[in-house]
């Protein structure tokens, strides 16, 4: 846990000497009406998010201690709600949805809640956090938990918030994934850089998804950047898949000056020589990066990474990133890229990881042209699409092909749902198309063409 930043404690301070002198305070203690306490809530809580949005955005690695202050009666159990779903949410999980350690900052904020005086009021808005984690965490663990407790009427509280349907893993995921979705724009994950091997071992994942959440755009990573420093230059580290799936990340997606980028080039060609099955190791993680809805591997990323490579080095990697480039700066509409690609691809086995990398690298291409595409610019599929027969023929791949099919159908169904006036001269150009392309391509038969487009008849009310 990282120290909280003096000027961040000065703020908590002001704000918990803001409410224990409020006049609402007053009133609440005195007559212990819950509408005191919402005006409490109304009132101190934007201040105390605006707070842990600036932490979150900042300084993200220091929320744990900005929160673990928060737990202070001081500030009358305020935001605790909130932070109790940010704690359930940071856990790592299996793949039966269990966590993998006991989350002890849960356990810390929900026992803060219990304890408050305004437990009675609090109650009513975490019942569905402590049920999710109660599901993720294992029954022994919440039983200790449960049974550290003194008081009885909160022992028989806690108990009510085991979910029988919780006890299978699939509803579990189900439930996880409704209850995410109040926490769709919260910014509330951190991490822990870990100091000994040991450490790196069980850090890694959560370390890991944090990192690829960083990454997305406008996101301030200044005061991450000495740690990523530290945690590459660590040499008990380097030898580990763990450091080189997080030095690659480094490389690939944050923002690097001239020193950062010599750095990382160092490390990076050093494990490379070194490292045993570094192709295979390295090309998966790249893969799992393609395959990443949150963090898809973008011609940016791929030429940050191209930078660092050390081409005198002849080896797959080389070659990959050498394509990589051609690919970025060239365009992958261009005859002569479609012939490196060609020559590159049938020189790799069809289904290997390298080979999968390079078609998903093309079908990126095509996925943000076509969901960039206005209804109105349906003439630029009809170009785009000449573009497919090629790449088909290049990869002879089932998955590339289907993939490229549902992606231009669901451009074409969002067209039929805006041109409805089957004689318009738009709903013609866009059943003509898709009659002769989408056949052609292989992506529909001419019956399933026709379904599509057969007027649907309406059934007659009956009398």
């Amino acid at each position: 846990m990282y120290e909280l930043e003096e000027k961040y404690l000065q703020r908590l301070e002001e704000i918990a000497t803001d409410i224990q002198n409020s006049d609402i305070l007053q009133q609440y203690l005195e007559e212990e009406e819950e509408e005191y306490y919402t005006q409490l809530k109304e009132l101190y809580e934007p201040a105390m998010k605006e707070l842990y949005d600036e932490v979150a955005e900042k300084d993200p690695l220091q929320l744990i201690s900005l929160e673990t202050v928060l737990l202070a009666q001081e500030f009358e159990g305020l935001y605790l709600p909130r932070i109790l779903g940010y704690a359930v949410l940071r856990g790592e999980l299996s793949a039966d949805y269990k966590y993998v350690r006991p989350q002890n900052h849960f356990k810390d904020v929900l026992m803060a809640i219990c304890e408050s005086a305004n437990f009675d009021i609090l109650r009513k808005r975490i019942g569905q956090s402590i049920q999710m984690g109660f599901a993720l965490s294992s029954d022994i663990w919440v039983t200790n938990l449960i049974n550290s407790l003194d008081n009885k009427k909160i022992r028989y509280f806690l108990q009510s918030q085991k979910v029988e349907r919780y006890h299978f893993p699939e509803e579990r995921q189900k439930g996880l994934v409704r209850y995410k979705r109040q926490f769709t724009h919260d910014n509330f994950y951190t991490a822990i850089f870990p100091n000994t091997v040991s450490e790196l071992k069980i850090q890694f994942q959560s370390l890991k998804q944090f990192l690829l959440y960083r990454v997305r755009p406008g996101m301030n990573n200044e005061s991450i950047v000495p740690h990523l420093k530290t945690f590459v230059e660590n040499k008990d580290f380097q030898g580990h898949t763990e450091h080189l799936e997080i030095m690659s990340i480094y490389a690939a997606f944050f923002s690097l000056d001239e020193a950062q980028s010599k750095l990382l080039a160092k490390h990076f060609n050093a494990v490379r020589k070194s490292f045993p099955d570094f192709e295979e190791r390295f090309l998966n993680l790249l893969l799992e990066l393609h395959h990443s809805q949150e963090n898809p591997m973008t011609p940016q990323a791929d030429l940050q990474l191209a930078t660092l490579i050390d081409y005198k080095q002849e080896d797959s990697i080389s070659r990959y990133f050498e394509l990589m480039r051609t690919i970025h700066t060239r365009g992958y509409v261009n005859v002569d890229v479609q012939e490196a690609v060609q020559q590159f691809y049938s020189s790799h086995e069809g289904l290997s990881i390298i080979n999968e990398c390079v078609r998903l690298t093309i079908l990126g291409y095509f996925t943000r042209f076509i969901n960039n595409l206005e209804v109105g610019d349906y003439s630029e599929l009809f170009e785009i699409s000449k573009l497919y027969p090629v790449y088909i023929s290049i990869f002879a791949n089932q998955k590339f092909n289907q993939d490229l099919k549902e992606l231009s159908l669901h451009y074409v169904q969002k067209l039929l749902l805006k041109y409805t006036d089957k004689r318009g001269k738009d709903y013609q150009d866009i059943k003509k198309f898709v009659s002769t392309a989408f056949v052609d391509f292989g992506f529909l038969t001419e019956k399933e063409v026709v379904e599509m487009f057969k007027t649907r008849r309406k059934k007659k009310k009956e009398e």
